[in-house]
């Protein structure tokens, strides 16, 4: 018999130490199941490119460094680094200057599969050979480059030492679920659910508060960072409604058949409501003018661009009218970025059960989904002066 998910014993590890993608390489990995991230990237990279040929060129004796930041375990950042640090080299190589050595960190929490990232990590030209080597070299990197773990929300670099910092898909996760969201006294209790979507305007308020604290300490954080004449390319969920608890793409992937599996396995006898209630997803996709508001109370930044983008849908299936490769993917897309936090909420063998619920649910509304399931995103691009 499958134990009750009260029954389960949870570590009271804080999220930080916690939270990660999907590790390895297996089917509901992320690194198998974030094809649509790098379709979302890749439709993104001329407004990139604008950021950086905004950034100012420093010496070719001063090394160049590049940073992503909440970078995950798959092949994306690999690519995006790549794509940036091309682009600095056609930058100085128009000036007709040599360029600098590069190097490129890997930022994410602790508890990210640093070892299946840096066994896609392509090596360098030769081993004790010159940058000049390297960048002339096929199939080889341009870049030294190194894994930082630790939060975001956080220094994480000596002052003044970042060039470049990008980050894409990871703003929209928070520090942590707002406490009053997981308190039954207070008036901000998500009771019944496990997500933001649909939720009482008072836990919206919550989720919103944590955002933008979150955002604060991010930017507080990579002001002291970067050089002076650096810039930031960020790209979060976002939403087009100025309605909090309307998260739209959000929404649709975490507050619909997400959730209603976690009624069926109530239903089931299988988990108590409360253990239900005691989950929240630490996700928020905010506004244009929620995001405005914080990057203009912090003062330390250029707003060169903000804007929300459609990114298209998190489902990247090879026959949209298969019902069942439908509902495996998105059962695959919840379960690579929320199936860490799922396992140690209600442990292994009902995290099995909660995803093959959320398949079977998803596969019934497979039309539905491929129709209606799109993400917004907010691109803000910004300077340093």
């Amino acid at each position: 018999m499958t134990p009750k998910g009260d029954n389960v014993v949870v570590s009271n590890m804080k999220l930080e130490r916690m939270l990660s993608m999907k590790g390895g390489k297996g089917e509901s990995s992320y690194a198998n199941n974030s094809e649509a991230q790098a379709l979302h990237a890749k439709s993104m990279l001329h407004l990139l490119e604008e950021t950086l040929n905004g950034v100012q060129l420093n010496s070719p004796e001063v090394p160049f460094v590049v940073v992503d930041l909440g970078c995950s375990c798959g092949t994306n950042t690999l690519f995006i680094v790549d794509v940036i640090i091309k682009h600095m080299i056609k930058r100085y190589d128009a000036l007709g200057s040599e360029p600098p050595e590069f190097s490129a960190f890997f930022s994410d929490l602790p508890s990210n599969d640093f070892n299946t990232l840096f066994q896609l990590l392509p090596p360098l030209a030769k081993e004790g050979g010159s940058m000049e080597e390297c960048l002339a070299s096929d199939n080889h990197r341009s870049y030294f480059a190194a894994g930082v773990p630790g939060s975001f929300y956080r220094r994480l670099f000596p002052a003044n030492s970042i060039d470049v910092f990008y980050s894409a898909f990871s703003l929209h996760w928070l520090s942590q679920v707002p406490e009053c969201v997981l308190d039954k006294r207070s008036t901000a209790y998500n009771k019944g659910r496990v997500f933001i979507h649909g939720a009482s305007e008072t836990t919206a308020k919550a989720y919103k508060k944590q955002f933008q604290t979150d955002l604060a300490g991010f930017l507080r954080s990579r002001s002291k960072e970067m050089k002076r004449g650096g810039s930031m390319f960020l790209v979060c969920l976002g939403r087009t409604s100025v309605d909090p608890t309307d998260q739209g793409g959000a929404g649709l992937l975490f507050g619909t058949h997400f959730q209603d599996a976690w009624d069926d396995l109530i239903q089931e006898g299988l988990i108590s409501s409360e253990k239900r209630d005691k989950f929240n997803i630490p996700v928020y996709a905010p506004s244009l003018q929620d995001f405005k508001e914080v990057v203009e109370a912090d003062g330390s930044f250029t707003i060169n661009k903000l804007e929300v983008f459609k990114g298209g849908s998190p489902l990247v299936v090879s026959q949209p009218d298969d019902a069942a490769e439908v509902g495996r993917a998105l059962a695959n897309s919840c379960r690579s970025v929320a199936g860490v936090l799922v396992d140690a909420h209600i442990g292994d063998q009902l995290s099995e059960e909660l995803f093959a619920r959320v398949e079977h649910r998803a596969t019934s509304q497979a039309k539905e989904l491929v129709e209606q399931l799109q993400f917004f995103h907010i691109v803000a691009s910004l300077s340093f002066a």
